[in-house]
């Protein structure tokens, strides 16, 4: 009897360990190793997640940088095909950026970046990439309220380049304004190209502003044409000013 308990005191922890492996192999080779793959999983599973959050966050910065690169290249684009108008004309202007606008006034007023300080006045003449936009309505030192030629309260003389017939232009609160002629009988067609009237108090002549696109000689109490505005009045982003003073 004391040389077994010998025996196991110095073996039986050996048998133990022995016998768990091997119980632990079995097990293993019956349930496929689903518990080490399981245990593993679960040891792996912060690190996953980590990495899977890294790689999200990684590509919603490539996402911000590809936007931000496309809406500079977008700007570039416009400001160039503004500058070159504002080469091709002989007065010097001043070019600002559209920083405000309205929904309720979005077709009628926007406020520019500049001001009273950078030379601007009331009365001032504001032109787009195509043509005529509006005119200076106030100012401030640093910005300045435009009044649009696409507003109901707006009113310009103009003229049909083709057969110098007159009348005068309504904003109607879109990319189009309505022209109600002198004449009863105007000789007008589609597609004359409307500019501001050589009789205009508020604006120099010849500016370009549209072009027609419909024409209603019936209408009441004078016959009237639809304007296609020649400026993208609903997407502007920068515009050129050019000083003038209102006739007496």
């Amino acid at each position: 009897m004391f040389t077994v308990r010998r025996w196991w005191d110095r073996f039986g922890s050996r048998i133990f360990v022995v016998g768990l492996v091997l119980s632990s192999a079995w097990f293993v080779r019956q349930t496929q190793g689903a518990i080490i793959s399981e245990l593993y999983r679960w040891v792996a599973r912060p690190f996953e997640v980590s990495s899977n959050l890294e790689e999200k966050l990684t590509d919603a910065r490539v996402l911000e940088l590809e936007q931000q690169l496309a809406e500079v290249e977008s700007q570039n684009q416009k400001l160039q095909a503004l500058l070159g108008y504002v080469e091709s004309q002989k007065q010097e202007a001043i070019v600002a950026p559209v920083v405000g606008r309205s929904a309720a006034h979005w077709w009628g007023q926007i406020t520019l970046g500049r001001g009273s300080n950078d030379g601007i006045k009331p009365g001032d003449i504001v032109m787009g990439t195509g043509g005529l936009i509006g005119r200076i309505q106030s100012t401030t030192p640093s910005s300045s309220r435009v009044l649009l030629v696409s507003d109901p309260t707006s009113k310009v003389g103009v003229a049909l380049s083709r057969s110098r017939e007159m009348g005068f232009m309504q904003g109607e609160s879109a990319e189009k304004s309505t022209v109600q002629f002198f004449e009863k009988i105007p000789d007008i067609r589609e597609g004359d190209a409307v500019v501001t009237s050589p009789v205009s108090q508020l604006f120099p002549p010849g500016l370009p502003v549209g072009k027609v696109e419909a024409i209603d000689l019936d209408k009441s109490p004078a016959p009237e044409a639809t304007i296609k505005l020649n400026a993208p009045v609903a997407e502007l982003e920068w515009v050129a000013i050019h000083p003038f003073k209102a006739k007496e």
